[in-house]
């Protein structure tokens, strides 16, 4: 499964469950969409300017792959300091 959601820090952002979620066709599929491995937040995460569109074509292409997916097209809350 994977979290795909865009980020303020980090812009979309695609976020596989575990390890186990990832696979060479969706570790490729990414890395041809401008994707790349943020291991800060060990998650795929690429600059995009149109948010709903880029999670919609995320999401669609690791649908085509066999994935579960859950979307958001808005960005998730960052914890915050105490």
């Amino acid at each position: 499964m994977f979290l795909v959601v865009p980020d303020p820090a980090h812009g979309l952002v695609a976020a596989p469950e575990s390890s186990l979620a990832l696979t060479p066709d969706s570790e490729r599929l990414l890395s041809i969409e401008g994707f790349a491995w943020n291991g800060e937040i060990e998650a795929f995460t690429r600059q995009c300017d149109n948010i709903p569109a880029a999670v919609d074509r995320t999401s669609a292409l690791l649908r085509e792959l066999g994935h579960y997916v859950l979307a958001s097209w808005t960005p998730l809350p960052h914890a915050k300091a105490t």
